[in-house]
């Protein structure tokens, strides 16, 4: 078992204030694999602090913007050859399939550490316009200064990249909040971070609980915080700064929905919703699992979407043949069991998977995928956020019915419209109340454009230049003559 004893906290480990620690358990045999210490709030006075001094004092917020790209660059060339490491680790702590973490829990990281240095290396730092009084105007981006970065367990290393990557960009220092479930990626990521060499006190990483994240939030040496998770937690961590007038970016829940018009072929929509809908096992803020058909077609595309599920090969996440591996905890398997059980009791017919555990399981939080038919927009299955392999079919009769449905959620994240008809396509996609959609594809997490949500999932922007300018103020600075 695996035993880490120290903190990286401003760059160096240290030895923690508690003797606490956190156990972190496969998904899949329900084993402690490792355990790492739990930071107490005294900790997080020790980071914030070093970020504080770090950001008021030294050099990292006065560097130039390129040789602040020139230290994300050093991050991914330290980060490259460990993919492999961060792979294993994902599958290990939180269940995805080994392909799936290779593919993109541990690779996409890496794009966009490049890509997003890429965007710094042409953004506009600052810029002169003429003004309508008769002086110019000098338009600065300047650093904001301490960032309180949260992390969700699902996506671990992904979510640590589009934070702490920016906002370093930006010129600011961080301390990051992985979840109690999956700190041993953020663990590899603190040891490559320390082979960086960045000035004391810029980065630090804390994997909590919730209590270290309140504590971390309503810090007063705090001056943003970027915070992915649910929507309930979203609405805490929101009155929290809004009481300080601290600024924060929020990335939250989604219930997404992917549009299927008439035109459509059966298959392509059913591979096209095997990533859409359960990419990660629908443990996905993204995952489009509202699947809207057209009431004359249903059949059709019921029976593609029905072949398409049980030809899941669910099991052993370190196992490349595996498909869908174990949920990340019980308490999350045992949330989408209860869902399942109660899409029967609302009246959705199910046509494959359901609660009960899938055939030869004796161990590790599995969860059979599972696809609900005849589902009315009204029903819990189809308003609130499972986060598990759970797809929900909801028949419609026109075009507009089929937008109505997708707008009548909280929720406002991604989606999708599949159709050969782009133009067709192009004209529902406008019409969807999200802040991210694809048109016959998943929503691709394109580095170059910005991802965030509307409505219940959130506000604020990462990724494209928007990501970094998330991180940063504007000052305007007019001059006259001495």
């Amino acid at each position: 078992m695996q035993k880490e004893d120290r903190l990286f906290i401003g760059g160096r480990w240290e030895t923690p204030s508690t003797d606490r620690t956190i156990d972190v358990v496969s998904p899949h045999t329900e084993q402690v694999i490792a355990q790492v210490p739990a930071p107490g709030p005294r900790d997080v006075d020790r980071a914030v602090t070093a970020a504080r001094r770090a950001f008021d004092e030294g050099p990292w917020p006065r560097l130039h913007p390129s040789e602040r790209v020139y230290a994300v660059r050093r991050l991914a060339k330290l980060y490259e050859p460990r993919r492999h490491d961060m792979a294993q680790i994902v599958t290990a702590e939180m269940g995805a399939p080994i392909t799936f973490s290779t593919s993109a829990h541990a690779t996409l990281p890496l794009v966009m550490m490049r890509a997003m240095a890429d965007l710094a290396d042409r953004h506009r730092w600052e810029e002169t316009r003429p003004g309508f009084l008769g002086q110019d105007v000098t338009v600065r981006k300047e650093p904001m200064g301490v960032v309180a970065a949260i992390i969700p367990w699902n996506m671990p290393v992904f979510l640590i990249v589009a934070k702490l990557v920016p906002a370093l960009l930006a010129g600011c220092t961080v301390v990051l909040k992985p979840a109690p479930e999956t700190p041993l990626d953020a663990h590899l990521m603190a040891e490559l971070l320390e082979n960086l060499d960045l000035p004391p006190g810029t980065v630090s990483v804390l994997a909590g609980d919730r209590e270290i994240g309140d504590h971390l939030v309503r810090h007063p040496g705090v001056d943003k915080v970027t915070f992915t998770g649910s929507t309930a937690a979203g609405r805490k961590v929101a009155a929290a700064c809004g009481a300080d007038l601290k600024r924060v970016s929020l990335e939250l829940g989604g219930k997404s929905s992917a549009i299927v018009l008439d035109d459509a072929d059966p298959a392509h929509v059913a591979d096209g919703v095997k990533v859409a809908g359960l990419m990660n096992g629908g443990q996905a803020c993204v995952a489009q699992t509202r699947i809207l058909v057209p009431r004359s077609r249903a059949v059709a595309f019921v029976d593609a979407l029905t072949a398409m599920v049980e030809s899941l090969q669910l099991g052993d996440p370190t196992d490349p043949a595996t498909q869908l591996g174990p949920l990340v905890a019980r308490r999350q398997q045992e949330r989408v069991r209860s869902y399942i059980s109660l899409g029967q009791r609302e009246g959705a017919r199910l046509v494959t998977g359901g609660a009960d555990l899938p055939p030869g399981v004796e161990r590790g939080w599995y969860v059979r995928p599972t696809l609900f038919t005849d589902v009315d927009n009204g029903m819990r299955i189809a308003q609130e956020e499972i986060f598990g392999p759970v797809l929900t079919v909801i028949p419609y009769d026109r075009e507009s019915d089929a937008v109505a449905i997708a707008n009548g959620t909280p929720y406002g994240l991604s989606g999708s419209v599949w159709t050969p008809d782009l133009d067709r396509g192009l004209r529902v996609a406008h019409q969807v109340r999200s802040g991210s959609f694809g048109v016959n594809q998943p929503y691709s997490m394109d580095p170059a454009a910005p991802f965030g949500g509307v409505k219940a999932s959130g506000h604020g922007r990462e990724w494209g230049p928007e990501g970094i300018d998330a991180f940063l103020d504007t000052k305007a600075i007019s001059t006259g003559r001495g």
